[in-house]
Parts: C-alpha cells; structure tokens; sequence
C-alpha cells in the first residue's frame, strides 16, 4: 500500500489545524469527536481514530476514490447524498491533512468568513 512513511497524523494534528479555524468548534456525538461551523459537520473522527470523514465536493469524489483508493474511501450509503468522503490517516501528511481540513471547512463557512481567514 502507499501510504506515507513519516509519522502518522492524528487527532492532536486535527486538533492543532482546527483551533486556527474561524467559527470551527469540537463536539461529542454518541461517543464520536466531531468538528462543526454552526450546526454543520465538515469533519468526523472514527472511532477508533484511524479514519476521518470530511466535507469533500460531491462531482470530485469519484475521481479521488479511483485516483487515491489507499487513501480515500466512499462514505457509507446514506452519506452519498452529501459532500463527504472517508479518509485513512494514515495515508496522510500533515500538511495534506491540513488541506483537507481547510477545504472542508470552506465548504461550509460563510463566503465573507472564508475570504477573511484567505485575507482575500
């Protein structure tokens, strides 16, 4: 499998990437850690803290399940609907997993929230 050989990224890296993340907060979810902007999840923690699912833009899933299967998987079936993939961390670097996050949590924010936190 081709997964990254450098120290594997978990939940104190997730915690770390989204403190900085305007309006972004933690909860627990029946015994799951999850991250949300309002009332919206853009990130889950699994259980056991191997896998994460994240906001990821429905018409680009297909091509990123086909491209990177090591590292990505679908989400279970009454998740389709949504704009969400399933991810191994330890597939991931941290700066990897730190582009996902933001691109998750961008989906989500308002546009002028965004565009303050990428000074544009």
């Amino acid at each position: 499998m081709g997964f990254y050989r450098g120290k594997v990224v978990d939940l104190t890296d997730i915690r770390d990437i989204t403190a900085e993340l305007p309006r972004s907060y933690e909860v627990l979810v029946r015994d799951q850690i999850k991250f949300r902007v309002g009332q919206i999840v853009y990130l889950a923690v699994s259980r056991d803290e191997e896998t994460i699912g994240i906001g990821f833009p429905r018409e680009e899933r297909a091509a990123a399940l086909a491209a990177e299967p090591d590292k990505f998987f679908a989400p279970r079936p009454s998740d389709e609907r949504y704009q969400w993939i399933q991810v191994r961390l330890a597939a991931l670097d941290r700066e990897e997993l730190r582009e996902l996050i933001i691109d998750a949590w961008a989906l989500c924010v308002p546009k002028k929230v965004r565009a303050e936190f990428f000074g544009s």
